[in-house]
């Protein structure tokens, strides 16, 4: 069975359509469809509630998108989980694309064109893809497309790592990715929300940036430091030359890169062997 997961937060405009999409494109799929209120101030807790066929749980008040999943996903009874957003974004019709990939990979996400995300969100959003490209060693088209199906028991796996806000995406992405989970992605069109969005740009960018780095500090921690290990490590053998060759003679500074360089690639070594050592 597929639980299908709809975080809901002041989309009284969207989300009875999107519900409805939901149930036409899973079609004779055996699944459940969860919505979570988050706490809406709006009409969006009292619609979801009257749509029959789903299931409706409320939060109080806001907790946050990856607590709404969370909520979800304890609540899930499905084998594999669906989750999209309520604001008409996605392609709810698409869902049959990613079923068809679940006997072969672990997670299956739709990959998002850039034709309709705003612009102001586009060089964040390449920043912190570049970053995590690199942290991985893994090209991911779409870092946090919250349109995506996982196995759940893998997903539950990583529950202590979610964080309540907008990157319980990245987090999963990451999760999977650096634990050698099976990934798929399939290219999806991306549509003009209905609402006014709640990310903040800035605040959530650096939010992400963080988490991306405190993700691979926990599953990867070598790949972390060997970065500025070897850059530093370069950078001193090249003053080094540059210097002996200038002025026959080798002052502190490079002797002070190169040292700090071997340090901070020990320290990776040692962080590295600590984690290996918690997971074994």
């Amino acid at each position: 069975m597929i639980s299908v997961l709809i975080p809901v937060y002041n989309e009284e405009k969207s989300v009875a359509a999107t519900i409805e999409r939901i149930k036409k494109a899973m079609g004779k799929q055996q699944h459940e469809i969860i919505a979570i209120n988050d706490g809406s101030t709006d009409k969006s807790g009292k619609i979801v509630s009257s749509i029959a066929g789903i299931r409706s749980i409320s939060h109080p008040y806001n907790l946050g998108y990856g607590a709404a999943l969370k909520t979800g996903l304890k609540n899930a009874k499905g084998e594999w989980v669906l989750i999209t957003d309520a604001d008409g974004t996605y392609p709810i019709e698409s869902i049959p694309e990613l079923l068809k990939y679940r006997e072969q990979y672990d997670m299956v996400v739709g990959s998002r064109s850039g034709k309709n995300v705003p612009n102001m969100r586009k060089p964040a959003k390449a920043i912190l893809g570049l970053l995590a490209n690199i942290l991985t060693g893994k090209k991911i088209p779409d870092l946090n497309s919250g349109f995506r199906l996982f196995r759940k028991d893998v997903a539950m796996k990583f529950m202590s790592l979610y964080p309540s806000g907008f990157s319980f995406t990245i987090t999963i992405t990451l999760a999977c990715l650096t634990n050698d989970y099976t990934v798929k992605y399939v290219p999806i069109e991306y549509s003009k929300r209905e609402g006014k969005s709640t990310i903040s740009p800035l605040k959530d960018f650096l939010g992400f940036m963080t988490l991306i780095v405190r993700i691979i500090m926990y599953f990867e921690p070598l790949k972390f430091f060997l970065i500025p290990s070897l850059l530093l490590i370069f950078a001193g053998i090249a003053d080094g030359i540059y210097e002996f060759i200038t002025i026959r003679n080798i002052a502190q500074l490079p002797v002070i890169l190169l040292l700090a360089g071997l340090q901070i690639g020990l320290l990776g070594l040692l962080a590295d062997l600590v984690v290996k050592k918690s997971r074994s």
